[in-house]
């Protein structure tokens, strides 16, 4: 396959540290976008591949950086539910504006395909039926508003020349060297490795569509080849049927991948947020795609990682691993304003004048 020009926001970010490596892989020339809120966030020795990259916040993207791009995959988004209650104003100005802008100056600058990271949480308070593409959505949180602003406004973008494609995913685990450890798998298997027991607040009975990390990037990859009949302006669920779980399924796996790990449930919870996904779509419509990985195996494999690297309970708790917690230390630090732009702190040192 000829290589294409990607640029691929959020390259340092949970899901962007896979993705750009196996984009290199296989030959594609990579151009990377992040701001790099998550420096501070290397969990382990990832690829043996890095993409050149644009420190840049999504919202100072210019037409110049697109020129030649053939694809854009916008994965660069804030992306933590209670940081989007805390502050939904910003939400909205990166998630949903900043994320349409970009598509309106990809449009403009000749992109052919815009792939955008949207979410299953957009289902929100499912109730019983399980959702597929067609149905209402439901969101309960900004981030989940966002999302679903987005596919509305990118949408009548395409044309003969500009194709979107929007990913609904599932709830990603897995390991990855940009670690979060604020998401479900994740969080409980940290849990699992550093305390040797897992204290649930609720019952466990909500229900979660799950999906490997490495699982997405297949999908991204899929919908960057696949013919542009099969994807323009298309939603596609990315997970698969067998991977909706209830939340207390889901602690019982992880217990299981860590020997000796204590496990408890506690009353029926507040959280609305309960939804299963149809996931036939992707697979009869996007060719190549399928799911390698399980929770089963994703426990397996994080329980496998945080042995190699001794992981502790001052690095799983350690703000590097966790948005809000990240995001709120830049913020009480000063080293960004409550735009989230960066400052420029006192006593940075000045460029290196050139000499002749």
């Amino acid at each position: 396959m000829t290589p294409k020009k990607i640029l691929v926001t959020g390259t340092d970010g949970y899901l962007g540290s896979l993705l750009a490596p196996e984009l290199l892989r296989r030959g594609d020339d990579v151009l990377a976008v992040d701001t790099g809120y998550y420096k501070a966030g290397w969990l382990y020795h990832g690829g043996d591949q890095t993409p050149r990259t644009l420190a840049k916040d999504l919202r100072h993207i210019t037409a110049a950086d697109l020129e030649g791009v053939h694809a854009v995959v916008h994965m660069a988004e804030l992306s933590n539910d209670p940081l989007g209650q805390l502050l939904p104003n910003i939400t909205y100005d990166i998630n949903h504006a900043g994320s349409v802008r970009l598509a309106m100056l990809a449009k403009a600058a000749g992109v052919e395909r815009f792939v955008y990271m949207s979410s299953c949480s957009v289902y929100g308070a499912g109730g019983g039926d399980v959702k597929d593409e067609s149905s209402p959505v439901n969101p309960q949180t900004a981030y989940a508003e966002c999302k679903v602003m987005v596919e509305r406004d990118v949408l009548p973008l395409a044309d003969d020349t500009f194709s979107p494609v929007f990913l609904r995913n599932a709830t990603a685990f897995g390991a990855s060297p940009r670690m979060r450890f604020d998401i479900v798998l994740n969080n409980l298997s940290g849990l699992a490795a550093t305390r040797g027991e897992i204290i649930m607040t609720s019952d466990g009975t909500p229900w979660r569509p799950l999906v490997h990390g490495l699982d997405i990037a297949h999908a991204i990859m899929c919908a960057l080849d696949a013919p542009r009949d099969a994807i323009h302006g298309q939603i596609f669920n990315v997970g698969s049927n067998e991977q909706n779980y209830r939340v207390r399924e889901i602690a019982e796996i992880v217990a299981g991948a860590f020997p000796g790990c204590a496990l408890s449930f506690g009353e029926p919870g507040g959280d609305t947020r309960s939804y299963r996904v149809n996931f036939d779509k992707i697979h009869s419509q996007l060719p190549g795609f399928s799911c390698e990985w399980n929770a089963e195996r994703g426990a397996q494999q994080l329980a496998a990682l945080f042995g190699h690297i001794g992981l502790t309970r001052e690095v799983f708790e350690s703000r590097g691993f966790t948005r809000l917690k990240q995001l709120e230390y830049l913020l009480s630090t000063g080293q960004i304003d409550r735009d989230f732009y960066w400052t420029a702190p006192t006593g940075t040192p000045r460029p290196l004048e050139a000499t002749s």
